[in-house]
C-alpha cells in the first residue's frame, strides 16, 4: 500500500511540473500577473524589441549616428526604447491603454508629448501628437508633432522612421535609417 500511495504522490508531483512548465505564468510572490491583450499597433512595435544603428538625416541636410535599444519590460506589457541621437540619450515608451498605443516620448528638447496611433498598415505605423493628452502649441514649445516606422520591404534588418518637429515655431522633417544590430 505505501508503494501504491508513493507512485500516486509522484505522479501529482510530476503532473504539477508539467503543468507548471506547459503554461507562461507569471509570479511576484505569490501572486499571479494577468495575460494582457495587446492592440495590433503594440504588436508592431514589438517586432522593434533589440538593438538598432543608423543614420538621421535632419531636415537642415546635416546627418548624425543615431541608435535605439527596444527593450520589452513589465511582464511584456511595456516597450522602451532608449534613443541615441549624436551622443544625447533619450527615452520613450510605448504602452497600451484601453486596448489603443499610447506613445510617451522624453525628449532632449525638455517636452515629453504623447502620441497616439494615426495610420496603421500591415507594414507601416504612424503616430501623432494626442493634443488631448499634451499641451504643446509650436508658438510655445519644440517637439516632437509625429513619427512613422516603415520596414524595408526588400530588407527585414532595416526600418526607415520619418518624423516631424517643431523646433522654434517652424514644422522640421527628418529621416531615420536604421539596421538592426542583433
Amino acid at each position: 500500500m505505501r508503494s501504491v500511495k508513493i507512485l500516486f504522490g509522484l505522479s501529482i508531483i510530476a503532473a504539477t511540473t508539467f503543468t507548471s512548465a506547459d503554461t507562461d505564468v507569471t509570479l511576484i510572490g505569490d501572486t499571479e500577473m494577468p495575460e494582457a491583450v495587446h492592440s495590433e499597433a503594440f504588436i508592431q512595435m514589438r517586432s522593434m524589441v533589440g538593438k538598432w544603428q543608423g543614420k538621421l538625416t535632419q531636415s537642415s541636410g546635416n546627418v548624425v549616428d543615431t541608435s535605439s535599444e527596444f527593450r520589452l519590460v513589465s511582464n511584456g506589457n511595456t516597450i522602451t526604447e532608449k534613443l541615441i541621437e549624436d551622443g544625447v540619450e533619450m527615452l520613450t515608451t510605448y504602452t497600451d491603454q484601453d486596448g489603443e498605443l499610447v506613445v510617451k516620448h522624453y525628449c532632449a528638447l525638455g517636452t515629453e508629448p504623447v502620441f497616439k496611433v494615426s495610420n496603421l498598415t500591415s507594414k507601416t505605423l504612424k503616430i501623432e501628437l494626442d493634443a488631448a493628452e499634451s499641451n504643446y502649441h509650436p508658438g510655445h514649445h519644440s517637439f516632437v508633432n509625429s513619427m512613422q516606422w516603415t520596414p524595408d520591404p526588400k530588407d527585414e534588418s532595416m526600418v526607415v522612421v520619418d518624423a516631424t518637429i517643431f523646433l522654434n515655431g517652424e514644422l522640421q522633417a527628418q529621416q531615420t535609417v536604421l539596421q538592426r544590430a542583433n
